[in-house]
């Protein structure tokens, strides 16, 4: 599921979870924390003592944490829910927005990262990224992409992502307020988020693409790009080996030729971490015999 948020907020897209830049800058204090006891001269029972209440402090932390991410997550869907409800967005499916933009010339406004727009968009279409790739090296950001990769990033490929403080003034440079908008995102979520923005700032009239792009059929909209809208938001390793819904469908309708491309990744990926045991295997024996006497 894709994660949301507001301007005060960051986004780590390996479970799509928001995060508040005050929880980053606890975390980044605990860690430095820890990190400085191993400069102090202290006894080890006592450094023992303080890693071990340190830990304990950041679990506590990170509870509290995934509570109110819950909480925010909730606050933020019933807010949507009422923007549609009260027609103060309109919903339009794939089909639809691609007949709006053909037959009177609304603006459709794409709002997804970097990552996903590069692989497909509509012919025409507006790119200005509600949020995006944050490739910043600072202690906070590594520590983010570190905890994305290992809790799923390395199998889904969703990169780390943080909100584009230049979103409303990109918008407003290009257009006005009485502007028909059509916003959409890869499934449909962080669209809703731009709405809110958006509506917030002073459009009135927004339109909101439900499911988003990778809810399109191919006829629906004017692609291009290299790859489907359905494949835009994929990637890792669960791409490479065709083990993603989007992938599964698409064999369906492919074939077995599709099918058997996966199959021989998947084939490859096993012949080389065998290869790699085995090597790691000789190594070992190798080392071994040249410490004994």
């Amino acid at each position: 599921m894709e994660a949301i948020g507001l301007p005060s907020l960051t986004i780590s897209c390996s479970n799509f979870q928001l995060r508040k830049v005050s929880n980053i800058s606890k975390r980044t204090h605990h860690y430095c924390t820890s990190l400085e006891l191993s400069a102090l001269k202290l006894s080890p029972s006592c450094t023992t003592h303080l890693l071990h209440r340190s830990t304990i402090r950041m679990q506590a932390d990170s509870e509290d944490y995934e509570l109110k991410q819950m909480k925010d997550m909730a606050a933020a869907r019933k807010r949507w829910e009422a923007l549609v409800r009260e027609e103060k967005v309109k919903v339009l499916t794939p089909r639809e927005a691609g007949y709006a933009i053909q037959l009177t010339n609304k603006t459709l406004l794409d709002v997804r990262p970097s990552t996903e727009h590069k692989k497909a968009w509509v012919k025409g279409s507006t790119w200005i990224p509600i949020f995006d790739v944050d490739d910043k090296f600072d202690a906070g950001t590594l520590s983010r992409q570190i905890t994305s990769f290992v809790m799923g990033g390395w199998w889904s490929g969703v990169p780390t992502l943080s909100y584009n403080n230049q979103f409303l003034s990109k918008v407003a440079e290009k257009y006005p307020k009485d502007t028909d908008l059509i916003v959409a995102c890869q499934k449909g979520l962080r669209s809703l988020a731009a709405c809110e923005l958006l509506y917030n700032a002073g459009y009135r009239n927004l339109f909101w693409v439900q499911g988003g792009l990778e809810a399109a059929e191919e006829e629906d909209l004017i692609r291009e790009g290299p790859l489907p809208f359905k494949l835009a938001g994929i990637g890792g390793v669960s791409e490479f080996l065709g083990f993603t819904d989007q992938q599964r469908d698409a064999a369906a309708k492919e074939g077995w030729g599709y099918r058997l491309m996966f199959s021989a990744r998947l084939v490859g990926v096993f012949l080389v971490a065998d290869a790699l045991f085995i090597g790691a295997q000789q190594v070992g024996h190798y080392l071994r015999d040249i410490r004994s006497p």
